[in-house]
């Protein structure tokens, strides 16, 4: 096995043959820099119209970046000769809600009918904003953004819906609006907050047990800012309890040749037909 360390230097297209080849089993965090990671979704066609409604009615916390034809693992508008069934650290395989099985590679669950969604991924934010000398407590923690179900509810389409998760992370008074305009450029990555200021706005009472991730404390000169999360669509398919569903593993992302300031189309891949064009 590869470590993160040995892979830093390698370039996107190279990574990929690593995670390709079995040989690297960890966070995508920090490698390929400069190029944009995304969070992945795969489902059946036949709900494929329905999640594609909701990322784009939800574009917060689902920025939708591509999507595949139906049946084939690429995205050609996201890089050269990508694999989604093994261009993954790894995925997480849930069957009716449930987690079923984790795995570097599902060659072997592939189906035919199975459509890919790629979706933003805060890494790029996160980025811009330390390389503009703002801390990111999480990450000088060495800990996982903290993460919130919060009161907010998702707008529902077909079988998609839910509570919006957002990630929490501590921002200095004095940097709020330039952490707003920065955010501002990557609408395909969460793009700006949902919300600044008091939890009890989105639903929360405390912030000492976030749903996933590690709290972080928020010092007297700070004020907590919340994003929409990746997690949300994860949730919305664990309550649509489908046959089938593939995820990318958190931190696990699928890392592209895009630029990341750059924002994707996802018409670069393919257009869903509406169910008025399916009839």
């Amino acid at each position: 096995m590869r470590s993160h360390a040995d892979l830093r230097a390698l370039d996107s297209g190279a990574l990929r043959a690593v995670l390709r080849a079995g040989q690297y089993a960890g966070t995508t965090a920090g490698l390929a820099d400069g190029r944009l990671q995304s969070n992945i979704v795969i489902l059946p066609r036949a709900q494929a119209a329905d999640f594609r409604a909701f990322c784009e009615a939800n574009p917060k916390p689902c920025p939708l970046n591509a999507i595949t034809a139906p049946g084939q693992p690429a995205f050609p508008g996201l890089g050269r000769d990508i694999d989604l069934r093994s261009d993954l650290p790894f995925y997480h395989v849930y069957r009716h809600g449930v987690l079923a099985e984790r795995t570097a590679d599902i060659t072997h669950l592939w189906q035919p009918d199975f459509t890919g969604f790629a979706l933003g991924c805060s890494f790029t934010f996160e980025r811009a904003l330390i390389s503009a000398g703002i801390p990111i407590r999480h990450i000088e923690r060495g800990t996982v953004v903290p993460m919130y179900r919060t009161g907010i509810q998702t707008v529902r389409r077909g079988v998609f819906g839910g509570p919006v998760v957002m990630t929490m992370r501590p921002i200095r008074r004095d940097r709020l609006e330039e952490v707003m305009q920065i955010c501002a450029r990557f609408p395909h990555a969460h793009g700006t907050p949902m919300h600044v200021g008091d939890p009890a706005g989105v639903g929360l009472s405390s912030l000492d047990h976030p749903d996933w991730g590690e709290p972080v404390p928020v010092a007297a000169n700070e004020i907590p800012v919340f994003w929409g999360c990746g997690v949300t669509p994860q949730v919305a398919l664990l309550e649509a309890a489908l046959p089938i569903a593939i995820t990318h593993a958190p931190g696990s992302m699928l890392v592209t040749d895009l630029d990341e300031t750059k924002v994707p189309r996802p018409e670069a891949d393919t257009i869903l037909p509406t169910e008025t064009e399916e009839t």
